[in-house]
């Protein structure tokens, strides 16, 4: 799977999976930080990504968003769930 991992969760997401073999970067390293929620909903739809985030602001994008092709993974809490919980949750 192909997955982009945006600027509220750490980049060791993405580097954990593509240790499982999965296709991921995180915001950071393309160098999109700035970016706002729309276009890297944007672009992942248009690499048929799945967007891991922990900003609540996605799910509401995704309903109003015309182009549909983008999946989401929410982490709820983000913030308090560690990194053993984070990489058992991504098995």
């Amino acid at each position: 799977m192909k997955f982009l991992v945006d600027a509220p969760l750490p980049p060791s997401v993405a580097e954990f999976l593509r240790s499982k073999g999965h296709e991921a970067s995180h915001v950071f390293e393309r160098g999109w930080g700035r970016f706002y929620d729309k276009d890297i909903l944007g672009a992942a739809g248009k690499e048929g990504a799945v967007v891991i985030t922990a900003d609540l602001d996605f799910p509401r994008l995704i309903a109003i968003s015309p182009d549909k092709r983008s999946g989401l993974i929410l982490f709820r809490g983000a913030d308090r769930i560690s990194t053993r919980r984070r990489s058992i949750a991504l098995r």
